[in-house]
């Protein structure tokens, strides 16, 4: 598809479900709405709180989801929801790193070191399990 082809801007809520940021264009759309997005274009900066606004080449959004931010400078706008390769042509991600997960070890805290085919765990091995999970 040539540049010429690809329209100019196109409305925040469908660009983010077309670059793969939500999964449904109405939660992109919910998100939007929150007002927890930000856009820069140019050296102004606003937040934005309706789906139908109108983001173009060069724009710079920064939004939260499930407790990680992304910094996403805006490449092209988008005809289609495409395949995951396609979508990542639509945004160069300035995101920082996400935070390292830390290791669940359940084998060194508690009684969890179970040999292999002894059965059914016992009462007192799912509740030593269960105050594990919750110390995590």
């Amino acid at each position: 598809m040539t540049e010429a082809e690809l329209p100019a801007s196109q409305r925040i809520d469908k660009w983010l479900w077309c670059a793969r940021f939500f999964k449904t264009r109405s939660l992109a759309g919910k998100a939007v709405a929150a007002g927890d997005m930000r856009l820069t274009r140019g050296e102004q900066t606003q937040r934005i709180t309706k789906a139908s606004f109108s983001v173009q080449q060069d724009d710079t959004i920064a939004f939260t989801r499930h407790a990680r931010l992304f910094i996403i400078r805006v490449k092209s706008c988008a005809l289609r929801r495409g395949p995951a390769p396609e979508a990542q042509a639509l945004y160069e991600d300035l995101s920082p790193p996400p935070p390292p997960k830390p290791e669940k070890n359940l084998a060194a805290v508690g009684n969890f070191e179970r040999e292999k085919g002894t059965g059914r765990p016992t009462k007192k091995d799912r509740r030593d399990l269960e105050k594990v999970r919750q110390e995590l």
